[in-house]
């Protein structure tokens, strides 16, 4: 049975974004530039692609013999992961990656290369987490096992008053979940939900997702134990340990951006009208993290710059610094709200406040 989603106001600051479009459009137009990736990131997702397969012939052919050395080499393949979640597969996936439709298309797979699945990703991030961020029962963000409390319309129960604590494991353990259970999990959800319209496309999904999982198992796991110079359990740890370091990483930049103790967590009156215009609803709920932090901003695709990414997906994050200016000038303008973390550090302690604080009886909602 489809489930219902909220509509946002029509009315509430609509100027806002109009003008706000207006002026990103008049960027690029005046600067003749593009709006999808140039070839800073052509060299980027080479570097990131590299990151990840150059550690992993090493392994796969024997040049790698030392124990210590080959799990560094894991270690390594973890960042390559992430980089290539972040950096490549993400623009991909939001057709921004490249001008050319069939290039996005063949690189937004690049997350199914490294244990996750592109249909599934599209549905829970592409649509339910932008579309409704931050909105209990329909952004897949913040949908955790019981054990995490992200929202304050979210149970509230006794152990969750030490998740600022234990959170950080669960993180890392993202992409255990994701090469395990939480793609297949999807799967039968967004049938449940009206995401997936009839057994067809039901069947399709499943075999895919399923197909692309023991594609993943084959080449990243069961080739290095047959091959591999080094002992099969010392395979079994590197392959948790590159797990372990992408799951954190994927986390904590995601979380970052959305469960922060200035965003908001609204949610639709009985009618399932949420009482803010869509943009607004999306600076609301979103704040940039370490802005200034270059290298940063390089390795994580942009996404420390959340606030234009929620509000222009159909632009590279490249473009984000230079953009952010015009958004934050017209946030100011119209009275709209625009978070930003200095620090990431100091992000990263806030998030850890927050944990705490939704752990709390007083944010029960």
């Amino acid at each position: 049975m489809a489930i219902a989603r909220p509509r946002f106001s029509r009315t509430q600051h609509a100027e806002f974004f109009n003008t706000l479009r207006t002026r990103v459009n008049q960027y690029f137009e005046s600067n003749n530039i593009s709006r999808y990736g140039n070839y800073k990131l052509v060299f980027k997702t080479i570097f990131m692609l590299a990151l990840f397969l150059v550690p992993y012939f090493l392994v796969l052919f024997g040049a790698v013999t030392s124990t210590w050395l080959s799990l560094l080499m894991w270690g390594i393949m973890g960042l390559g992961t992430a980089g290539i979640g972040l950096s490549i597969m993400h623009d991909a996936n939001h057709g921004v990656l490249s001008r050319y439709k069939w290039l996005n298309k063949v690189m937004e797979h690049t997350i199914d290369i490294v244990g996750g699945n592109a249909s599934m990703w599209k549905k829970k991030h592409n649509v339910l987490h932008h579309t409704f961020t931050n909105v209990d029962g329909q952004d897949d963000d913040i949908h955790a096992p019981f054990i995490l409390r992200f929202s304050p319309h979210q149970p509230l129960r006794k152990i969750h008053r030490f998740q600022h604590w234990y959170a950080w494991i669960f993180y890392s353990m993202l992409t255990l979940m994701w090469i395990t259970y939480s793609d297949f999990k999807s799967v039968f959800r967004f049938r449940e939900e009206g995401m997936i319209r009839n057994s067809k496309e039901f069947r399709k999904e499943f075999w895919q997702v399923a197909g692309w999982k023991l594609f993943y198992y084959a080449y990243l796991l069961v080739l290095p134990i047959i091959f591999a110079a080094a002992p099969f359990w010392v395979t079994l740890i590197g392959f948790i340990i590159m797990h372990l370091v992408t799951g954190l990483m994927l986390s904590v930049i995601f979380q970052l951006a959305h469960v922060m103790p200035e965003c908001e967590f609204p949610m639709p009156d009985d009618k399932g009208l949420i009482d803010s215009n869509w943009a607004v609803h999306q600076m609301s709920t979103t704040t940039n993290f370490a802005p200034n932090n270059k290298l940063m901003s390089w390795f994580i695709g942009g996404l420390n710059y959340q606030v234009e990414h929620h509000l222009f997906t159909n632009i590279s994050h490249v473009h984000y610094p230079e953009i952010s200016k015009i958004v934050q000038q017209t946030a100011r303008e119209f009275g709209v709200p625009y978070y930003s973390e200095p620090r990431f550090f100091r992000a990263l302690a806030n998030h850890a406040r927050m944990l705490r604080s939704l752990g709390q009886p007083e944010m029960a909602a």
